[in-house]
């Protein structure tokens, strides 16, 4: 099961999105841990910690973990 990640502007950073869900503890750790274990972007490759996220995209990580990126509620 995916894991929703609501985000509140346009894009979000794959490095971001690693440190907020918790797989790693700090955004230095990110460099690191995208050379170390492989993480698909829409089901592709990807090691770009600055890699934009945009609502639509599907990360998945080592260990079957999946986040949905979901774009914030703009309706007024």
């Amino acid at each position: 099961m995916a894991i929703e990640v609501s985000i509140e502007t346009p894009y979000i950073t794959l490095g971001q999105l690693l440190k907020e869900e918790s797989v790693i503890a700090t955004g230095g750790q990110a460099k690191w841990y995208l050379h170390e274990n492989e993480v698909l972007v829409n089901q592709e490759p990807d090691d770009r910690r600055g890699r934009k996220l945009y609502p639509g995209d599907i990360v998945a990580i080592p260990g079957g973990e999946r986040f949905i990126i979901n774009g914030g509620d703009t309706a007024q």
